[in-house]
């Protein structure tokens, strides 16, 4: 029946909650539906109506705080907060130990491409080698030829020679065969000699391209090396986030389960009032000899605020914070700090007091109307100006507008109580 019913009386299974907007989503369609199969004759512009009012009291539900101490909603605001923060680093650990990896890879390929560069120019070393080697050796054979023609003549004028001192047919074959045999032999060491002094040249430019093929890659991957540092220096500092955030969802939630705790504690020392206030209500209303049901009460109560938004309607919704359905046992209006609060009705101040739930607290005992004991209840003034024991007249200042106990801005919130039970205060206002 009371506010605290919220919190106190009510198990908490975050393994069963629901997204608050689904929730409210199947409520807005509920109560279409009800409203439709209950009025079938009801206008377009009376359906419309209705869905405009579900949707106030909908924004009215997803918007309330004030079923909860500052310090559960801090709390709560943290722990949600560092839930997102964790995710978040999470995420970018994940990218950078996916880049690391990446780049390990890349750094492991690059340096076979290295390794095979360097063998390369090995090969490409040995091949210039052998053919240094060949070339002197074909040198020295070409060499030794042309001394052979300082020595002996050019081979051709010898053949030629010997060709004209030939006795017979048979001799001029011969000396023929040897001159072509010697002059080829020769055109043959020339040949080798050009052939070889060509592939040295090539050698030597392998060699060359070699050399600067493995420079580049290792200067690629002196590169790599850098720009690998620099990722796995992100990806400790976004392992060092992780523990960080990890570490602050865990003192959060140790904080928001200290604030619950003290709420639990503090809804308790309100029930154990309002428990009070109920059984001395109901003691008057049967001394009175009140009637077990109200007659006609619309308009019996007069507006205890005026110049005021109805934030949250009397009924059940969903805890902001806890996720749980319970009863909102009152109204809330938002009004501006300071804007007078009036007596609903003529009566005794029964009681007023300050709760760390309601903050400043007054409940305004009317009596019998309609035939049932009737009381207002006013809560999170700023002050009140009169006093317990009091009798004040309908329509009189009792007090002003405030958002102290569990509140996030001024607003009253107003609960009408009948023979010590709390009602919707639309039937009544």
């Amino acid at each position: 029946m009371r506010k605290n019913h919220l919190i106190s009386r009510a198990v908490v299974r975050p393994h069963d909650r629901r997204p608050i907007r689904r929730v409210l989503a199947a409520l807005l369609v509920t109560a279409l539906t009800a409203a439709a199969l209950a009025a079938p004759s009801a206008s377009a512009d009376d359906l419309k109506k209705k869905q405009k009012r579900t949707k106030q009291q909908i924004q009215s539900a997803q918007t309330d705080l004030h079923s909860s101490s500052a310090a559960m909603q801090k709390a709560s605001a943290r722990l949600t907060a560092a839930r997102n923060e964790l995710a978040g680093a999470q995420m970018a650990l994940a990218a950078a130990v996916a880049k690391v990896t990446a780049a390990e890879k890349r750094d492991a390929e690059m340096q076979r491409e290295l390794e095979e560069a360097v063998a390369e120019l090995e090969r490409a070393r040995k091949a210039l080698a052998e053919g240094q080697q060949k070339m002197t050796v074909q040198q020295g054979a070409v060499a030794a030829t042309i001394t052979d023609f300082y020595q002996q003549g050019d081979p051709a004028l010898i053949a030629f020679a010997r060709l004209m001192g030939a006795q017979t047919p048979a001799d001029l074959t011969r000396q023929t065969e040897m001159r072509d045999a010697i002059v080829d032999r020769e055109a043959h060491s020339y040949q080798e000699l050009l052939a070889t002094k060509v592939l040295l040249d090539v050698n030597e430019a392998q060699v060359e391209e070699a050399k600067n093929d493995v420079q580049a890659k290792r200067e690629a991957a002196a590169k790599h090396l850098d720009a690998m540092e620099v990722l796995r220096s992100e990806a400790t500092t976004a392992r060092n986030a992780v523990a960080k955030r990890v570490a602050e969802r865990r003192s959060a939630q140790q904080s928001a389960a200290r604030a619950k705790a003290a709420d639990e504690r503090a809804l308790a020392q309100l029930r154990r009032e309002e428990d009070r206030i109920a059984r001395m209500l109901r003691q008057r209303a049967a001394r009175k000899g009140s009637k077990s049901k109200p007659g006609q009460t619309g308009g019996v109560l007069s507006w205890p605020v005026r110049n005021a938004r109805l934030s949250s309607p009397y009924g059940y919704r969903q805890h902001p914070i806890y996720g749980y359905w319970g009863m909102h046992d009152g109204q809330d209006w938002a009004a501006s700090c300071g804007s007078p609060l009036y007596a609903t009705a003529s009566g005794r101040i029964a009681s007023s007091y300050y709760s760390s739930v309601y903050g400043n607290r007054l409940v305004l005992d009317h009596g019998i109307l309609s035939g049932v004991g009737v009381a207002s209840v006013y809560n999170h003034a700023t002050k009140y100006v009169v006093r317990t024991g009091q009798r004040v007249s309908r329509g009189q200042v009792i007090g002003y507008v405030g958002s102290t106990g569990w509140s996030t801005g001024c607003h009253l919130h107003f609960t009408v109580m009948v023979n010590g039970r709390t009602v919707d205060p639309r039937r009544w206002l």
